[in-house]
C-alpha cells in the first residue's frame, strides 16, 4: 500500500488541510500506517498532480489561506481499484520475538526488561483503543457504512494488542526464575 491510498480514504471520509489530515492521520490511520507530516505534505503535491486530488484554497484571518484537499473523481476511481487489488499477506518481523528466541544465549534479565517495557507500551495503546472504542462507538451493533468499517478497524487493533499483551505476560511468567534456578 502507498501513503497515496491512506490519504485517499482519509480524504473519503472527510475533506481537510494538510495539517488536519496530519492530525487525523496520527489519531487514527496512522496507528496502521505511519507517516510524518512532511511525507504527508509531499504526497499530497503529487496527489494533486496525478489529478487525484482537488484543491480549494479558503481564506482565513490573520493567517495564509489554508488549502483544502478533497478527493477528485480519478482519485476515487484509484481507491476503488486499490481496494479491489489482492492485499498481499505480510510476514511477521519481531525483532522481540527473535531475541525472546535467543534469550538462552544472553542476559535472560535484560530480555524481561524489553519484554516488560514492550508490554506497557502495548498495554498504553490497548487502553487508547478501547477508549477510542467507548467513546466513538457505544452501540456497535448499530453502526453501517463508515462507521461500521472504522469500528472493524479498531477491533483488529484492540484484538492485536490484546494478543500482544497476553503474550508478553506469558514470556514474562515463564523466564520469571524459579526456586532453584541459576542464571549464568
Amino acid at each position: 500500500m502507498a501513503l497515496e491510498h491512506a490519504l485517499l480514504v482519509s480524504l473519503s471520509e472527510r475533506a481537510g488541510s494538510g495539517y488536519e489530515l496530519a492530525s487525523r492521520f496520527d489519531k487514527s490511520i496512522g496507528y496502521f500506517w505511519s507517516a510524518t507530516h512532511q511525507q504527508i505534505y509531499r504526497v499530497l503535491k503529487r496527489m494533486e498532480e496525478a489529478g487525484w486530488v482537488t484543491v480549494e484554497s479558503v481564506a482565513q484571518q490573520g493567517k495564509p489561506d489554508k488549502k483544502v484537499y478533497s478527493v477528485a473523481p480519478a482519485g476515487a476511481e484509484e481507491l476503488a481499484r486499490w481496494i479491489a487489488e489482492p492485499t498481499e499477506s505480510v510476514p511477521t518481523r519481531d525483532e522481540l520475538g527473535v531475541k525472546v528466541r535467543g534469550a538462552a544465549h544472553g542476559d535472560i534479565d535484560a530480555v524481561c526488561a524489553e519484554v516488560a517495557r514492550h508490554r506497557a507500551e502495548h498495554a498504553q495503546r490497548l487502553e487508547e483503543y478501547q477508549l477510542s472504542e467507548k467513546k466513538f462507538f457505544p452501540a456497535p451493533d448499530q453502526l453501517s457504512g463508515t462507521a461500521l468499517h472504522q469500528y472493524l478497524v479498531l477491533r483488529a487493533g484492540i484484538r492485536a494488542e490484546t494478543g500482544y499483551v497476553e503474550w508478553c505476560d506469558e514470556v514474562l511468567q515463564a523466564l520469571r526464575p524459579r526456586k532453584g534456578d541459576h542464571r549464568p
